[in-house]
């Protein structure tokens, strides 16, 4: 393919050049606010500590959800024994009173979401989650038809308008409202910043991108603990933590549409323009003459032939090749977030303290076994990991907290290098023409684990651990993709993966040389093993 010499060649765009530093700087860097979203309910609605408010007519002696009918005086005696399981008691009628020194203010302590209200606090994160499924769902099929980078944009400009207006909701229901329709646009945030970053890097630099950049996301929870400490009001942390997205959507504009998509969707003389522009920047003008149209055609004739405007998530299922990838990745994606969030909701103090550093040494890890081992190895040996150290946790008595705080890191360790991993993986998996369908279908069946993890949160650990092990297995079933050129279409996975079709020739490559501007065919295998 033409995009693997023009990528990785120095002599002509010019290889991870200069467009591709400001390309990943730039997409990435709204990553640093995405895991603020995703943590922002441990915050925004905090429970502080509280009580049944005194009557305006009389004093009653109180505690957090009830309180005694009629005043009992006796009970200030000290040493009373008088017996209290007989007093008859009511709810706080006249509300509570929330201690303000450790929150200033809360959605619990704005809206009262105690006592019986209490399963409220965590339906605004069930609801939050929702909204990302669904946005997997809806921005996902969008992005194969509209292109990543109108997407992408839309995504920054929804979360701004109505993050923001999050923080300034009057209701509970408008609050849940609007954290929906953030989660549906932070859905559309990541699929597609993950497909427009390796849709433009070279195979080569692949894995160090993909990992490097996943530190985004731990920094962002980092700096997050920092101003929930700082700020203590829901509604400035909220505003906070959105604003910045009209800054991301002013610069995103910049951003040039994927060139593969482009071609792919009959629209090459747009995806000529990004090739051009591309080259300018990392300083390869000569490649503007050389690169013609009819270049571009000859050589993606047979892609273009082969694909079609529109896919549905039924393409993704229809042939043996395709079924075998989805499959085993709605298995991998569907455990990953049971077993991330079981580990963060059962050591919640640690997140932002011990529990971050974890993701340092993790993510490096993960670095390292992507680039020697590979991605399947990688992805099912941290999945049989992370079952391997619930199983164990489930051996230490509960007198033992050290222990199994430690054991915990350590499980949610190998959790983060297996979430690092099944990002870059999928995206090398599928092909070009149906790449954000299949990462939003896969990701779908994600957010239905965090969404059952809040509602479900005593679910014995042998079943987070047995997860674990058949998501391991179903990894195991996945083609391996190091040093592989990325697939163009439905048909190139099925030649290179399903077994049903002839594997593609070794000896295919381009060359790009100097002479009369044209692009003449030398090396195939050049390009093989090149993207």
């Amino acid at each position: 393919h033409i995009f693997e010499l023009l990528l990785c060649d120095p002599i002509t765009v010019g290889g991870f050049g200069r467009y591709q530093w400001l390309h990943v700087t730039l997409i990435s860097l709204p990553g640093l606010l995405m895991a603020s979203q995703n943590l922002l309910n441990n915050f925004v609605s905090g429970i502080p500590e509280h009580h049944c408010s005194l009557s305006v007519t009389c004093f009653h002696l109180l505690d957090r959800c009830k309180r005694y009918v009629e005043p009992q005086w006796q009970l200030l005696v000290p040493n009373n024994t008088a017996n209290v399981s007989q007093l008859q008691t009511e709810g706080c009628l006249d509300g509570w009173t929330f201690d303000n020194s450790e929150f200033h203010a809360t959605t619990v302590s704005e809206w009262e979401l105690v006592c019986s209200l209490r399963p409220l606090k965590q339906m605004i994160q069930t609801i939050y989650m929702g909204g990302v499924l669904a946005g997997a769902i809806v921005f996902g099929g969008l992005s194969d038809r509209f292109g990543r980078r109108s997407v992408l944009i839309w995504s920054y400009l929804q979360l701004g308008i109505l993050g923001c207006s999050s923080a300034l909701s009057p209701t509970y229901s408008a609050y849940c409202v609007f954290r929906f329709l953030s989660g549906m646009a932070v859905s559309g945030i990541i699929l597609n910043a993950v497909s427009l970053k390796v849709e433009w890097i070279p195979t080569k630099e692949r894995t160090l991108v993909g990992t490097l950049t996943s530190f985004f996301f731990t920094f962002g929870q980092m700096i997050l603990a920092g101003l929930a400490y700082w700020l203590r009001d829901w509604r400035k942390l909220q505003l906070i933590v959105c604003a910045p997205m009209f800054l991301f959507f002013s610069y995103s504009w910049w951003y040039v549409e994927s060139a593969r998509w482009l071609v792919l969707n009959r629209r090459s003389e747009e995806a000529l323009k990004s090739l051009h522009r591309v080259a300018r920047i990392n300083g390869k003008p000569e490649v503007v003459d050389k690169l013609t149209l009819e270049v571009l055609h000859s050589h993606m004739n047979k892609e273009i032939q082969s694909s079609h405007s529109t896919f549905t998530a039924y393409d993704l299922l229809r042939t043996r090749g395709m079924r075998r990838i989805s499959i085993c990745l709605v298995a991998v994606w569907s455990e990953n977030p049971l077993l991330y969030l079981d580990l963060d909701l059962n050591t919640i103090s640690l997140i932002l303290i011990e529990g971050l550093a974890v993701d340092f040494p993790a993510k490096l890890m993960a670095l390292g076994m992507l680039t020697y081992l590979g991605r399947r190895v990688s992805q099912a040996t941290c999945l049989f990991l992370s079952a391997l150290i619930i199983f164990a946790n489930i051996f230490v008595p509960t007198e033992m907290q050290t222990m199994r705080t430690a054991l915990a890191c350590l499980g949610k360790g190998f959790t983060s290098a297996s979430f690092t991993t099944v990002y870059l993986y999928t995206g090398e998996l599928y092909p070009t023409v149906i790449r954000q369908t299949g990462m939003g279908f896969v990701s779908t069946m994600a957010r239905v684990g965090s969404m059952a993890a809040p509602v479900f949160p005593s679910l014995p650990n042998v079943v987070y651990g047995g997860a674990a092990v058949l998501a391991g297995c179903f990894a195991c079933f996945l083609p391996e993709t190091l040093n592989m050129p990325l697939p163009y279409t439905i048909e190139d996975v099925e030649e290179r993966w399903s077994g049903t079709s002839p594997a593609p020739r070794k000896e295919e490559g381009l060359s790009l040389k100097e002479g009369r501007g044209t692009l003449v065919v030398e090396a195939w295998s050049q390009l093989m093993t090149c993207l």
